[in-house]
């Protein structure tokens, strides 16, 4: 029986994978969730599954879960996080926690040398160069990806050697604005945004979904997990979201990940890798259901997200950081109204231009200059 821990338990990726445990037939063993502002669904998920270990976003979910539950260890707030991935009694840490907050409890999961189901793709975005080093010094710990796309093309991957690579292809559906001009998008709503074609995500990545920049942290994350040189990324757009990412080989051989698009699979993958396991929660794909899978290039000149992204990613060190950090603010602020759709571009670019990169030496550096540049963002824009 492996026990895994759920960092983002009342999330999309979160519920999804407690619905893998559940229906797991006693393979795997919830030891410990934490969840940030939906204490309540945190109290539904603590009594169903009886973790041992809870961490919890805000005071008062805090004193009503030890109030209800006085036999459990309870931690809070960001420092919660962190502690709840350094007990040892765990087999896998998934991490699906939204923003760079899931930083430093990865860390603490390679230092407590687990295997870390990654779905918090601000860690690798933000401190990849820093988590390569720690993975070399901790050889027992391993990243597997939960990503749709970089969970296919891990298994992708599967069908040959590193040196064999030519390229990665990593698909897009395009998001909830494909095809749209810059003068469509000049007033686009919250709402309007909000409402993907083909996947039920959390508000932030659906978000980052419409604007592309979630396609470009793809990219950096992909350099980062897979080793794989920028010039050797590629983004296509597919609307159906049936491939889910592609790797092309010397040979020119392409070798594709395909499902229907559910969560659930690349979460049971990274929790049973190496082997595949029965999977009774998702439904099998149906080729004759299918009315064609089609390829676009995306409009970089209107979605700007991917080439800010492979910008901020050649230009390396704390670049990727800074770039991840003003999203997060921009989309914080979008979100509540504060600012357009586009200017979310505006203030990935000014960031951008007025940071000087630096090598990341330790997770108190990447703090540092996420707070700098979240508190520049909400100072220059929010009114």
């Amino acid at each position: 029986m492996k026990k895994i821990i759920v960092l983002g338990s009342t999330g999309s990726i979160g519920t999804n994978a407690l619905e893998i445990i559940r229906h797991s037939e006693g393979e795997f063993e919830l030891v410990g969730i934490s969840g940030h502002k939906n204490h309540k669904l945190l109290i539904e998920q603590i009594r169903e599954f009886k973790p041992k270990y809870v961490s919890v976003g805000t005071k008062e979910g805090y004193e009503k879960i030890r109030e209800e539950f006085p036999e459990l260890t309870v931690y809070l707030g960001e420092e919660g996080l962190k502690e709840l991935a350094g007990v040892k009694e765990y087999d896998i840490l998934l991490t699906a926690v939204s923003g760079a907050v899931g930083i430093e409890a990865t860390v603490e999961g390679i230092k407590n040398e687990k295997r870390i189901a990654l779905a918090n793709k601000e860690t690798m975005v933000a401190a990849g160069p820093y988590i390569n080093k720690l993975l070399k010094q901790y050889p027992k710990a391993c990243i597997i990806p939960v990503d749709s796309e970089h969970s296919a093309i891990f298994q992708s991957l599967l069908g040959g050697k590193r040196d064999e690579v030519k390229k990665i292809i990593i698909t897009a559906s395009g998001g909830t604005f494909r095809g749209k001009t810059l003068e469509d998008l000049k007033d686009v709503t919250v709402e309007q945004a909000l409402k993907h074609p083909n996947w039920s995500m959390g508000r932030k990545i659906t978000i980052d979904s419409s604007t592309l920049v979630n396609k470009g942290l793809e990219v950096i994350e992909a350099h980062e997990l897979f080793g794989v040189s920028y010039d050797d990324i590629e983004v296509v757009v597919h609307p159906q979201s049936i491939i889910h990412s592609m790797v092309e080989f010397k040979d020119r051989a392409v070798i594709a990940q395909l499902g229907a698009p559910d969560m659930k699979l690349p979460i049971q993958y990274a929790f049973t890798y190496p082997e595949r396991k029965v999977n009774e929660v998702i439904e099998p794909l149906d080729f004759f259901k299918l009315n064609g899978l089609t390829f676009e290039r995306p409009n970089t000149k209107v979605f700007k997200g991917i080439e800010l992204a492979f910008r901020a990613g050649r230009i390396g060190n704390t670049m990727p950081a800074v770039l991840n950090a003003a999203n997060e603010a921009a989309v914080d602020m979008f979100l509540r109204g504060k600012i357009k759709f586009l200017t979310i571009y505006e203030i990935l670019e000014r960031a951008m231009e007025r940071h000087i990169p630096v090598e990341i030496e330790s997770v108190e550096l990447i703090k540092k200059i996420d707070k700098e540049t979240r508190n520049w963002v909400y100072k220059e824009y929010e009114r």
